[in-house]
């Protein structure tokens, strides 16, 4: 036990002459200028990690990533046109191809005026650009207009190239005529194919075909329209009429009959919502 005490007593008076002597020579050094003489550095270990500069670590985005993109929107190619459109209650679509034909789409625009419902008219670019102010009109009374091709050919018939001009130079006509570019589309007489779904998509527009065919080009008689119309009418029809290339007298007539007899039984005559799904 003694010998425990005397021997702990040694080592802290080592300790005191150690702090004294580091105390004189910071003196000396002081006094003389000398540098002490320091103790050897200990054994080499892992190399220290040098301190970085303040802006040498800065938080920077991962290539590829940061803030998220709004992913590019694919336009929705259908592999089939709309045949029925969906609405509120009984309503119905009512569309007119070919024109505008100065001879028979404005009596077209008074029938519809007179009784105070809109219509679509799907519009060929040859057309349209003779005669800009029926366009204008139909967008002053809110009608719907539609791509229906420049100049009305078999698209089944055409290239990719072709089918993709016939389209693109009526949709540039209509916006400058209507004010906006059409969001529907139909394939002259209903011949669709796979580019024209894929192109009419690319342009921003929807297939649309019909439901009730009045068969009007055929010049059947007034009332054999009327009947047609009448037959078919149920919530979501779209019927096709014509308003141009041929005589559309009978088209005229029977719009006059049928529209009112419509509205009587109860159906809402409208332009459809563009379908997203």
């Amino acid at each position: 036990m003694l010998t425990r005490l005397l021997t702990r007593r040694r080592a802290l008076l080592a300790g005191a002459a150690a702090c004294a002597a580091a105390g004189t020579a910071g003196v000396l050094a002081a006094v003389t200028g000398e540098e002490p003489v320091r103790p050897a550095a200990p054994a080499a270990g892992p190399p220290a990690r040098r301190a970085l500069k303040p802006s040498a670590y800065r938080l920077q985005p991962l290539t590829g990533y940061g803030p998220p993109r709004t992913a590019s929107h694919r336009p929705l190619v259908r592999h089939e046109p709309l045949l029925r459109v969906s609405g509120r209650g009984r309503s119905m679509v009512l569309t007119f191809d070919d024109g505008p034909d100065p001879r028979y789409t404005p009596d077209i625009l008074d029938t519809l005026a007179e009784y105070e419902v809109r219509a679509m008219f799907f519009v060929c670019g040859e057309m349209a650009a003779d005669h800009p102010d029926l366009l204008a009109r139909m967008a002053d009374e809110g009608h719907a207009v539609g791509n229906h091709t420049w100049s009305h050919p078999l698209l089944t018939r055409l290239s990719r190239g072709r089918i993709r001009s016939e389209m693109e130079r009526t949709c540039d006509v209509i916006e400058k005529a209507y004010g906006e570019r059409p969001v529907w589309f139909r394939a002259p007489y209903g011949a669709w194919n796979r580019a024209a779904f894929q192109l009419g998509a690319e342009l921003g527009m929807e297939p649309l075909a019909w439901t009730v065919d009045t068969l009007d080009w055929t010049t059947p008689g007034t009332r054999s329209i009327v009947k047609r119309v009448e037959h078919g009418a149920a919530p979501g029809v779209v019927v096709l009429s014509h308003d141009a290339g041929g005589d559309r007298t009978q088209s005229v007539r029977a719009l006059r009959d049928y529209l009112p007899n419509l509205l009587d039984s109860g159906y809402h005559i409208t332009v459809p919502r563009r379908q997203l799904t």
